[in-house]
């Protein structure tokens, strides 16, 4: 009996499972491929379990959040407050006032109103929030990936308003312009193209330093770094990547090497998307009209991937148990679009027998439609190896504020 056999005797499916030793040489490798110094956040919204997050913060990572409850994560995970990022085009007054109360004072800022906000919360508590001006290039390098950059966008400053704008951004109470944040594109598996549009990041914040005033204490130059989803491989390596951005650097922002402009780059799915493992049961087989269908107790309730926005969820989730046996894949929601797979080559399967989908470590239960029909939240189960660390399911239930 395997590992995964195992835990879904003891635990039942659909259970996620989490492994912190993937998750810590996942944080390693990519602090392998930065230049000494680098902070690395960890972006909370890929992954927000305590106990990964606690992984990652123990070997060095920050936090980057968008919402009180990424917040409340974060703390409950160990990070310090002066160690997160707050970053978002919506926040509101009150998160304000709840991430100042807690002592977070790292803003990443959308719009000259944006900062506004963040300076008028801080001033209500008597202190000063320090921001990051997310800039929105006119244009960028790579054509792979998700591009984030470029367009008209509810992200980022645009920059060629830069200049008309900085006084502006200077003269906010309560804020205080400290760097700036770029974040171009997502899922970079180029190494050459990462090189590329970090050099245009570099080449671009140092333009706008030497053209508007920009201070750059602080360098957030996003991230990029590709892994896989829910589809057997590993992690992307960037052998290039370290000594490449060195030379940038030298050739741009000089001053690195001696810590005038601190650096920094975030990433989700890279530091935690190969720890997971998706435990799913066959609850039947069936045959229609010459096509085999094997329904799953897991669906897009469980691994949706953010497909509510069209992203991620690849076309054909893949499975470990690999056979001969053509089918369907699906889940067991009443909608035809509860499809994990169309063309699968499956062992000899019947009710009862366990799939496990790898790399599901980010964008699975939080990124997925956990309350659609009703369904209970899959089991989270964070192993060390052998060693079951925690067990834990979310509860979501209809809270009332005026009764019926």
């Amino acid at each position: 009996m395997s590992k995964y056999d195992e835990l879904a005797a003891r635990f039942g499916t659909p259970a996620y499972v989490y492994d912190l030793d993937v998750t810590a040489r996942s944080r390693d490798q990519l602090f392998g491929l930065l230049p000494e110094g680098f902070a690395v956040y960890y972006a909370l919204k890929a992954n927000p379990h305590p106990e990964i997050a606690r992984e990652l913060r123990a070997g060095g990572c920050r936090a980057e959040i968008s919402s009180t409850g990424e917040l409340a994560n974060a703390l409950t995970a160990g990070f310090a407050p002066e160690d997160i990022l707050y970053t978002g085009p919506g926040k509101t007054d009150g998160e304000l006032d709840a991430a100042i109360t807690a002592g977070v004072r790292l803003f990443s800022v959308e719009s000259l109103t944006d900062l506004q906000h963040v300076g008028a919360a801080a001033e209500r508590q008597d202190t000063v929030a320090r921001c990051l001006l997310r800039v929105n290039t006119t244009q960028g390098s790579a054509s792979t990936g998700i591009r984030m950059m470029g367009r008209p966008s509810q992200f980022g400053v645009d920059a060629e308003t830069l200049p008309e704008l900085m006084p502006l951004f200077k003269a906010v109470r309560g804020a205080k312009i400290v760097g700036a944040h770029f974040f171009t594109m997502s899922n970079a598996q180029d190494e050459d193209a990462l090189l590329g549009e970090y050099e245009f990041v570099l080449q671009s914040a140092a333009q706008l330093r030497q053209e508007t005033g920009l201070p750059l204490e602080l360098l957030d130059i996003g991230g990029g770094f590709s892994s896989p989803y829910a589809v057997p491989g590993e992690r992307t390596d960037y052998p290039k990547l370290r000594n490449g951005l060195e030379q940038l650097l030298d050739l741009y922002l000089p001053e690195w090497r001696s810590g005038e402009v601190e650096l920094a780059c975030e990433s989700g799915r890279y530091l935690s998307g190969t720890c997971g493992t998706l435990l799913a049961g066959v609850v039947n087989v069936k045959e229609s009209r010459g096509h085999r269908f094997v329904i799953l107790d897991a669906g897009i309730n469980v691994v949706g991937g953010l497909s509510g926005i069209g992203r991620l969820l690849p076309a054909a989730v893949g499975v470990e148990q690999i056979g001969d046996n053509p089918g369907q894949l699906v889940g067991p929601l009443c909608t035809p679009g509860d499809s994990l797979s169309k063309a699968a080559k499956l062992p000899e399967l019947a009710a009862g027998d366990l799939l496990t989908v790898p790399n599901v470590g980010a964008y699975g239960v939080t990124a997925s439609l956990i309350s659609f029909l009703g369904r209970p939240a899959p089991t989270e189960v964070v192993v060390r190896g052998d060693e079951v660390i925690s067990v834990s399911r979310l509860d979501y239930q209809r809270a009332y504020e005026v009764s019926p």
